[in-house]
């Protein structure tokens, strides 16, 4: 079970010059990670060093090899073509895009110590796996790297029969699950707690330790078990969003009872 999702974008040597007598070198002295991507907006920092003997330079950034990419906004591109957006730029508060026109590049004279700063945009949906970039300059490049693997959230609302008389009772509920976009998963359901149940013929508890048996179903004819194994669980594939899954609870009907309450704790588990 994966439930991390790691985001990293590594710039390699670069190197850049003007058309003058000698060339001017830039470094990236460490890598950029942008960490864990859960959807939120992640900035992060890398610092670089230009080596100049004295003469003006200049610091071009291409838009990349993304599909839909243009020097305001980059894509690493992944599985399936799907592509991320992310931003470079030359200033701390993230406004002075670094692009490769005359006024968008970095600038200097001499040797010269300096941030890169970039910016992984939120909102974004991609299935797990490996997204690459190539920023190009005049002389070199520089690959940028982010992992998408998969995670899952869920959670359920109480399922509740009312009062029963001694005839059939349906009632339903639902489970939220939460998935990375085209994120294979499954949901199953155990036999709960009390003595003797099975995924088959579960039973509340009450009074006395006296049981009453129901079902839970994936199906609206409450028809097929929704139990804890291969063929009884419930699959999907994620959407980057909430999906909702309907659970269909009945009690038998002609079952001896005590008057009172009677309970059960079903425990959800999903697999992705």
């Amino acid at each position: 079970m994966r439930k991390s999702a790691l985001a990293l974008l590594v710039f390699a040597l670069l190197c850049t010059h003007k058309a003058e007598s000698q060339a001017c070198v830039l470094a990236i002295t460490s890598p950029l990670n942008f960490g864990t991507y859960t959807g939120a907006q992640i900035r992060s920092t890398s610092p670089y060093s230009v080596t100049c003997s004295g003469q003006s330079w200049d610091i071009p950034m291409n838009a990349g090899t993304g599909a839909l990419a243009s020097e305001t906004l980059r894509y690493l591109t992944g599985p399936n073509g799907v592509e991320l957006g992310y931003e470079i730029y030359r200033d701390a508060a993230y406004s002075q895009n670094w692009g490769n026109t005359a006024t968008t590049e970095e600038t200097g004279t001499g040797s010269y110590n300096g941030t890169i700063y970039a910016q992984l945009n939120a909102n974004q949906m991609g299935p797990s796996g490996t997204y690459t970039d190539t920023i190009s300059t005049e002389t070199t490049h520089f690959n940028l790297t982010v992992v998408i693997q998969n995670t899952c959230t869920i959670s359920a609302n109480p399922l509740s029969f009312g009062n029963y008389n001694g005839a059939l009772l349906n009632a339903t509920t639902t489970i939220s699950v939460n998935c990375t976009n085209l994120a294979p998963y499954t949901v199953g359901l155990n036999a709960g707690t009390s003595t003797g149940a099975t995924v088959t013929n579960r039973m509340m508890t009450g009074p006395g330790g006296t049981l009453l048996n129901y079902s839970l179903f994936s199906n609206s004819t409450y028809t097929t078990n929704w139990g804890n194994s291969t063929g009884s669980w419930v699959t999907g594939t994620g959407t980057g969003g909430a999906q909702s899954l309907k659970v269909y609870g009945q009690i038998p009907a002609n079952q001896k009872r005590i008057s009172g309450t009677y309970t059960d704790t079903i425990t959800a588990t999903i697999t992705y």
